[in-house]
């Protein structure tokens, strides 16, 4: 968005100068993240998270690169790699244990940038865009995390695979023939193994092109903020730098923090014993789960257990790809004119239970499938697909909004008026 009050670069070095006449990529770094990048001057930590999810997908490229130089993906060898990696490459174990880790908070960081989408509506016009290739991106990193999941060749790693590409032999007609093209195979193998190692190692940069496409889509209409209230003023705003900056770096802190007692302390905390065992196809785990991140949507997946004109095992396959795609039309299927669930009281208490009803569903999906979770899954299942389709549309229409503050400087300031922190210090020099 382009702010007339937004500061111009203008390059002071002779050197910086003659690089920027003819590759502006100074002024570009400038209008993007600095100085000349106004954004709302009330955004609170819950905007910390898109550059967490830079900052992983970074750390999951680098270290990935470097495991990459020592894997062998053969299902003859594959395990032994790894174990060759933790114990005999310099610094191996904490490049791996790095990689693995990285996976589960570049997930967890990103849920948490959704939920914030959720809550502040941040997928309402004009950002639906930006919206539709956050998801986009989501969609690519499940497929990621996957293939990489697949790597270790360990049992969890063998059978994962097994039943994940099963699923598709329940789409009629094609499906078994989808199943053996994606695997090159009958089963998990070699051809898979491989396959997997490709596609794992090419889409983070096809994931770092979209991210860049979804950045780019931002700065068209600019930042979201707490209220929604669009941006009307100099006041309303600040300089990206120093002020966002500062911001994200205390947020990048805690981040790292976290990871490196995750890597130090507790690395194995969110991976599965049974990947420690070498794979083996006629050894079945008693109980074959994904990882923690992708554990909503196999509770989904698990919910439908009664053959209805097409087999359980179809409807559970359409409702768990289902349950993701419905989030590209949530721009339409919300229709109220407010954006912040700060100001919409019914649609805060909805999106309150549907935020505990994933979590349930994570539950669900890691617990052993006794006939009492089964059925708490179905329940949770409807709830997840009543809210987007029933429940949104309905409390959208008919919900009363709270009054929204005249500008964001209002909502900051109570309604006394002022300057921005960026006016102050000008004024101060």
């Amino acid at each position: 968005m382009s702010f007339p009050w937004a500061k111009q670069y203008e390059p002071k070095h002779p050197v910086m100068k003659w690089v920027d006449d003819r590759l502006p990529l100074p002024r570009f770094v400038y209008n993007a993240v600095g100085a000349g990048y106004p954004v709302p001057r009330n955004l609170n930590y819950f905007w910390n998270f898109g550059v967490l999810a830079g900052m992983f997908l970074v750390i999951q490229i680098v270290s990935g690169i470097v495991l990459a130089m020592h894997y062998a993906a053969n299902a003859g060898i594959a395990f032994d790699s790894v174990e060759h990696i933790m114990r005999d490459v310099n610094a191996g174990w904490f490049i791996r244990y790095a990689h693995a880790n990285g996976a589960s908070m570049f997930l967890l960081v990103v849920y948490i940038h959704i939920a914030r989408g959720l809550w502040y509506g941040s997928y309402k016009a004009p950002r639906e865009m930006v919206w539709l290739l956050g998801v986009v991106i989501f969609l690519l990193m499940m497929a990621t995390a996957f293939m990489g999941y697949v790597l270790p060749w360990g049992q969890m790693s063998f059978w994962g695979a097994q039943v994940i590409t099963g699923f598709f032999s329940a789409i009629p007609g094609v499906g078994e023939t989808i199943r053996v093209w994606l695997l090159g195979g009958f089963a998990p193998d070699n051809a898979a193994l491989n396959r997997f190692f490709s596609l794992h190692y090419l889409l983070p940069f096809v994931i770092a092109g979209v991210v860049i496409l979804h950045i780019w889509a931002l700065h068209i209409p600019g930042s979201s903020n707490p209220t929604g209230v669009e941006v009307k003023s100099e006041q309303d705003t600040v300089p990206f730098h120093p002020y966002y900056t500062a911001k994200d770096g205390v947020g990048v802190g805690v981040a790292l923090i976290v990871f490196a007692s995750l890597i130090f302390f507790a690395p194995n905390l969110l991976g599965h014993p049974d990947n420690y065992i070498p794979a083996n196809p006629l050894s079945t785990p008693a109980h074959i789960v994904p990882e923690w991140y992708f554990l909503p949507f196999y509770a989904i997946l698990k919910s439908f257990t009664i053959d209805f004109i097409f087999p359980a095992k179809l409807w559970g396959v359409l409702a768990m790809f289902g349950s993701i795609l419905l989030l590209f039309f949530l721009p339409w299927l919300d229709t109220s004119p407010v954006r912040s669930a700060n100001y919409r009281p019914t649609y805060k208490w909805f999106l309150i239970v549907l935020l505990i009803d994933v979590l349930v569903l994570g539950y669900i999906g890691g617990a052993s499938p006794t006939p009492g979770v089964i059925l708490i899954g179905q329940i949770a299942t409807v709830y997840y697909f009543l809210h987007f389709l029933v429940i949104l549309p309905i409390v959208s229409a008919m919900e009363r909004p709270r009054p929204l503050p005249n500008s964001i400087t209002e909502a900051v300031l109570g309604g006394k008026g002022g300057t921005s922190p960026a006016q102050t210090a000008l004024a101060a020099e």
